[in-house]
């Protein structure tokens, strides 16, 4: 099999996306593969480094420039993915604020990446292979980003069935679960106490896992948010379906902050991430930890191997 070859977005320039993308992929040995990055020239961080080239980054720009070219790295991310002339990508943090002041309505990668690549849907997951309880931990989101007011409205069974199938298929195809174990967190209080706190577990999440069993998914719920995450971490579930954005969020980072990784379910390619923003405040002064964008390398690879290796053994049957 030949060696993965991964394309790396460089992010933000004003943030730590150039410098732990670059000191990632130093020294470490799991990264069997090709990297080339994909970003702003000009950025001090990646000299040296094989680099294709989107525009050029000056110390004096603003967000407008700064959104710009990320989105513009990810574009050609996406079109080197989407030809196969790279088998993986991975993307350093980007600012939406940034986004926004350069005219992209996008709230983030999950999104910015279901539209350029023309799928119906995809999911943010983040994920733990190792946990202080010894078994991963897994976090999809039901509703992404948004304002917690919206979310009941957008918490619906369509919703929840689509993540749930995004989360199966995903699971199956990028970590080789045959059978993947789904957990649906509550989106209220104690799954509700039987109604008293909200009816969205008996009116959104029991239709939705009925439905699910019936099509053969294994999957349980709605459990309380206090005590489902514990479950996984002991090894009950491959996969928690968060209702929202901070209930999951805040478990796994509070968890595995530094080593999780951003996975997006639902693309033809994989992509992964660091778990953690651009941190401005720190960029430049060589206090950024390139642990987390080192396991996102690592996944990518792994994942892109996973692929090739399935792509090899269709060929060989199908020739045979």
């Amino acid at each position: 099999m030949r060696r993965p070859r991964i394309a790396v977005t460089l992010g933000d320039p004003r943030g730590i996306g150039p410098e732990v993308a670059a000191r990632a992929t130093q020294g470490s040995p799991a990264l069997d593969a090709d990297v080339v990055f994909v970003g702003a020239e000009g950025l001090a961080a990646t000299q040296g480094l094989e680099l294709i080239p989107i525009g050029r980054w000056q110390a004096a720009g603003g967000p407008e420039e700064a959104g710009r070219l990320a989105t513009m790295a990810i574009e050609r991310a996406v079109s080197l993915a989407s030809a196969g002339d790279v088998d993986a990508i991975v993307t350093a943090p980007i600012c939406k604020a940034a986004l926004a002041a350069a005219g992209y309505a996008w709230p983030g990668h999950t999104e910015m990446l279901r539209d350029l690549v023309g799928v119906p849907e995809t999911a943010l997951c983040l994920a733990a292979e190792t946990t202080p309880l010894g078994s991963p931990l897994r976090v999809v989101l039901v509703t992404g980003h948004m304002a917690l007011r919206v979310v009941p409205e957008a918490y619906t069974v369509e919703r929840l069935l689509t993540i749930a199938r995004l989360s199966h298929e995903g699971l199956q195809r990028w970590w080789g679960l045959e059978r993947p174990r789904l957990a649906v967190c509550a989106l209220n209080p104690h799954a509700s106490d039987d109604g008293l706190l909200g009816d969205e577990e008996v009116r959104v999440c029991a239709p939705a896992i009925a439905e699910l069993r019936q099509a053969g998914i294994d999957v349980e719920g709605p459990y309380p948010a206090d005590t489902v995450f514990l479950h996984a971490m002991r090894g009950g579930v491959d996969a928690v379906l968060a209702p929202y954005h901070d209930v999951g969020m805040a478990a796994i980072k509070t968890a595995a902050f530094g080593s999780a990784v951003n996975v997006t379910l639902g693309l033809p390619f994989p992509r992964t991430a660091p778990d953690h923003g651009t941190a401005f405040d720190i960029a430049g002064t060589g206090r950024a930890d390139p642990a987390s964008m080192r396991a996102a390398l690592e996944t990518a690879v792994r994942f892109a191997r996973r692929a090739l290796t399935s792509s090899e053994n269709s060929s060989r049957l199908a020739s045979g």
